[in-house]
């Protein structure tokens, strides 16, 4: 029998966020190709993502100009362009313009990261702070730093300790990925145990050491440099075009293994290879400004809800997450109720929100 031939013989998956679209479907629409890849094309996601692109543009500009070394409006193209005096060049281009570069490439690696886990574990609730992965990659981070220095370098050491607690998770489960909702739960113990060795290295190093190792476990983009902007762009670029190159095979794997054989895709390496990079993803993210909690958990769901699509929607869930991100940040440094906030206490603090409201609903489902 032919793969078109066993394909004809499978059932017809229910229409859903967790089924690729059908002609009809809501979402649905025809494919270009784009670098030699086939992406589906919808004028609806396409026309999300541009209006948060030119919303996260308005977003960096309100960055340089607010506050009081705020650059006028008027006075910003100068500037950008190499005129204007030496405060007003260290502002923007050694304080404000890294930072704000940083939160939109780090929000953009979370949201791919976070539709990444939560096409692979066809679960809501599988995004990298959840299962565990933030928390391993800010221990691995700590190590280097602060119980091991000088062994490997910070970025080495977070995303070795994502890639062992995502691999903790895979073992403790059981099932591997097709126990998705026994993964939240592995992961949450998971992240515990992370947090825990964080905690023992912070009490092992110096008060000076300490305190900016709490700061930065708490989401940090204060003090934000060149470094990890290019470090987080590269991240992005690089293994953003690899969740694009994903695309199709987790589309197809999110209806189902058999059905995605059927068709030509192997599901569990498609799966790893997802998750290699979902992992690479995230540990960029928490190098560069910490363990954000909850932005790869909320910025898929909203870019699927926006654009109608189904599938992981990487590029929508990347400029959605930059979105959040950066609105977060604007919102931590000018809220009036107190002094500048780190902008993790502020996205764990509505994300929590989120997650309560996300458990109820897939406890009202039968899903928990």
């Amino acid at each position: 029998m032919t793969a078109a031939d066993a394909a004809a013989t499978l059932p017809t998956p229910s229409p859903g966020p967790a089924c690729a679209p059908r002609p009809g479907d809501p979402g649905a629409g025809d494919h270009r190709w784009f670098l030699g890849l086939v992406l589906p094309w919808n004028a609806r996601a396409v026309t999300v993502v541009v209006a948060a692109s030119l919303v996260v543009l308005v977003c960096v500009v309100a960055s340089l100009t607010l506050g009081k070394l705020g650059i006028a409006l008027g006075d910003l193209p100068a500037v950008l362009s190499g005129d204007g005096s030496k405060t007003q060049h260290w502002v923007v281009f050694s304080n404000r313009l890294p930072r704000a570069l940083v939160a939109v490439g780090a929000g953009a690696a979370l949201g791919i990261s976070g539709a990444i886990f939560q096409s692979v574990t066809r679960n809501p609730l599988g995004s990298p702070d959840i299962i565990g992965l933030n928390g391993g990659a800010a221990a691995g981070a700590a190590a280097v730093t602060l119980v091991w220095p000088g062994v490997l370098p910070a970025p080495v050491g977070a995303l070795l300790g994502g890639a062992i607690a995502v691999t903790l998770v895979l073992l403790g489960a059981g099932s591997g990925f097709h126990a998705p909702h026994r993964m939240v739960v592995i992961g949450i113990g998971v992240g515990a145990m992370a947090l825990a060795f964080v905690q023992f290295a912070v009490t092992r190093t110096q008060r000076e050491q300490a305190q900016q190792m709490a700061a930065w476990l708490n989401g940090s983009l204060s003090a934000r440099g060149w470094d990890d902007v290019w470090t987080i762009t590269v991240a992005v670029l690089v293994f953003g075009a690899a969740a694009l190159a994903l695309t199709r095979g987790l589309q197809l794997v999110e209806m189902g293994d058999e059905t995605a054989l059927a068709l030509g895709v192997g599901a569990q390496r498609v799966r790893l290879a997802a998750v290699a990079v979902g992992v690479v993803l995230a540990a960029a993210a928490v190098v560069v400004c910490g363990p954000i909690a909850f932005v790869a958990l909320v910025a898929p769901q909203i870019a699927r809800r926006m654009t109608g699509s189904a599938g992981p929607g990487m590029v929508a869930a990347a400029v959605l997450g930059a979105l959040v991100m950066i609105v977060a940040d604007l919102v931590a440094q000018y809220q009036p109720w107190s002094a500048t906030l780190p902008v993790g206490v502020l996205t764990a603090g509505i994300g929590g929100i989120y997650l309560a409201a996300l458990l109820t609903h897939e406890w009202r489902r039968g899903n928990l």
